[in-house]
């Protein structure tokens, strides 16, 4: 009887998330359970390292020359793994959900070796950016452009990864991108008693929405019913906001700023305008939007009429104005 040299048993790659260290592939446990030798790259955290009895990954051509060992790594591009797959060592990766990723994408941006650019910005270096971003979402929602608004949302979360990373970095108090989701479960669940824990049921959107400012008073204990509001905020929205906010307290419209100026005037305009229910600052824009499309409209026209926008008068504006 011919007897044939056993086949050396097979190794692997196993890559886990930067971000999630811990979470393995579930293919690769019978591969680590089976292995002759199980190693892991520098860049692995100690506590997987501990938990999978890894040992230190020899060099590249040391790994490559073994048969049934289990390289534990943090990237494809490592070498002692880019050795092993050369050599025809199955690679096993953990799915790493997008927003994970996303969140890994901006850690290497900012990390030694990334961009500079990204690495040189601060928290107020980036202000600008997030104003901006906030403002084009805005626009894409108002505009009913979904793929503009799957792309702007994109933007206006990469500010909330780059804040969250900058924050990282801070010498006495830092925080991370964790730490911030973290903190929202836990508020989003303690200003929902009725969905979590079985609280007094709410049954409407009004409801919900006095047991939120009731419940985010207590919580943060603040002294004045105004404390919280973004002073910074847009004027318009600002004295909607504020109108709104005293209006829950019983605050009489009679005690708005006098309408001495157009100041007090504009203000009475968009507090009451909020306690109505109208958002004073989308309609408003509403209405500075038209406006500026009627501009553009009768620019058209004007051409059209071989004039020159920039030479017309009252009257012949008067004249290329859509509707008139």
């Amino acid at each position: 009887m011919t007897s044939y040299p056993a086949e050396p048993p097979a190794s692997a790659v196993v890559l886990v998330s930067a971000a999630l260290p811990e979470v393995l592939p579930v293919a690769a446990w019978p591969v680590l359970a089976s292995a002759q030798a199980v190693y892991a790259a520098d860049d692995v955290p100690e506590a997987t390292r501990a938990a999978l009895g890894a040992k230190p990954a020899p060099g590249p051509e040391g790994l490559a020359q073994q048969s049934g060992v289990v390289l534990v790594a943090t990237a494809a591009h490592d070498p002692g793994a880019e050795a092993l797959a050369r050599a025809g060592a199955q690679v096993l990766a953990t799915p790493v959900p997008p927003l994970v990723r996303a969140a890994e994408v901006m850690d290497r941006l900012r990390s030694p070796g990334g961009c500079p650019w990204d690495a040189a910005q601060t928290h107020e270096s980036l202000l600008t950016y997030l104003v901006e971003e906030t403002y084009e979402l805005l626009d894409a929602l108002e505009d009913g452009d979904r793929a503009a608004v799957r792309e702007e949302l994109g933007d206006v979360l990469l500010q909330v990864l780059f804040h969250a990373r900058v924050a990282a970095e801070h010498d006495t108090d830092p925080f991370d991108i964790d730490e911030v989701a973290d903190e929202l479960v836990g508020k989003l669940v303690s200003r929902h008693p009725h969905v979590f824990e079985g609280g007094e049921a709410v049954h409407t959107p009004e409801h919900q929405q006095q047991r939120w400012e009731q419940l985010k008073q207590a919580e943060k204990r603040r002294d004045s019913m105004v404390d919280g509001v973004p002073l910074g905020q847009p004027a318009a929205a600002l004295a909607g906001k504020l109108g709104q906010r005293t209006g829950r307290h019983g605050v009489p419209p009679d005690l708005f700023p006098a309408p001495d100026d157009e100041g007090g005037r504009m203000f009475r305009l968009a507090a009451v305008a909020r306690r109505a229910g109208i958002d004073p600052e989308g309609a408003l824009r509403a209405t500075a939007k038209d406006f500026a499309n009627r501009v553009r409209a009768a620019e058209r026209t004007a051409r059209q009429r071989g004039l020159d926008p920039a030479r017309l008068d009252p009257d012949g504006w008067r004249a290329c104005w859509p509707g008139g």
